[in-house]
């Protein structure tokens, strides 16, 4: 066996170390640190703004990413030709210019974009929002995605920078005593008129046709406003079993 052969198969294992102990690391402060404190958020929740909420688990994911990223680097430098590497490229900056410039648009474009919503704050975790003509509550922001609960079983994935760059109605304003909104789908052949009858007398203030498919009708239904309420998802989902109920004692799903 030769030094380099040693010396290769050193590195080799000093490197793997190295990423075993920062995954360690990761877990360790996703878990019993930052895991911690959102649970501790979770309890307290109607204390707690979806302001901070959301800029919590933006910050979670990011000290985790952020972690990997230093132990894959750290890893990555226990080998010599890397480092030797590595000191040419930062030796040309056209050339650390050009890899950051290409790199910015198509890896760093959506971390960053979450980022700035989890710091600007133009939707919360809990508000209903509506993004390129989709209604629905913002179930979870992370750093490259924002997830959409459009009421009807569907799940919405928006990559953050589409967030930032469309035009996104707010219809929660960040108010967590805003009245909770539902959408409630009925068959297309559905009588509206009864259906709309069925929804008021079940207490329901608002009620709007949201949108109309052939595969059916979207009826987008609006509670009350009220200022002692914490929990919007919550609500949200007894507004919507109400007004199927409501709709299926109408006769309205045939």
């Amino acid at each position: 066996m030769t030094l380099a052969s040693i010396s290769l198969s050193s590195e080799a294992v000093s490197a793997i170390v190295t990423v075993a102990v920062t995954i360690g690391i990761a877990l360790i402060v996703d878990r019993l640190v930052i895991g911690r404190t959102g649970r501790v958020a979770s309890r307290l929740e109607g204390s707690v703004s979806r302001a901070a909420q959301t800029r919590l688990r933006v910050i979670r994911r990011l000290v985790f990413v952020t972690i990997l990223l230093i132990g894959g680097a750290l890893a990555l430098s226990r080998f010599g030709n890397f480092n030797r590497l590595a000191a040419g490229i930062l030796a040309s900056s056209a050339v650390l210019t050009l890899i950051i410039g290409l790199a910015a648009r198509q890896v760093l474009a959506n971390p960053l974009a979450g980022i700035l919503l989890a710091i600007t704050q133009p939707i919360r975790i809990g508000d209903s929002v509506t993004i390129e003509d989709v209604t629905g509550r913002v179930d979870d922001l992370t750093l490259s995605y924002t997830y959409l609960d459009t009421g009807d079983g569907r799940l919405m994935v928006v990559p953050n920078e589409i967030v930032v760059t469309s035009v996104v109605f707010n219809k929660s304003t960040g108010d967590r005593a805003a009245p909770a909104v539902a959408s409630v789908w009925v068959p297309p052949e559905a009588d509206l008129g009864r259906a709309r009858s069925a929804l008021e007398a079940a207490d329901i203030p608002t009620v709007d046709i949201a949108e109309s498919t052939a595969e059916g009708i979207r009826i987008e239904v609006h509670g009350r406003r009220d200022p002692e309420r914490t929990k919007t998802g919550a609500e949200e989902a007894k507004l919507r079993e109400r007004a199927h109920e409501a709709l299926r004692a109408a006769g309205v799903f045939g």
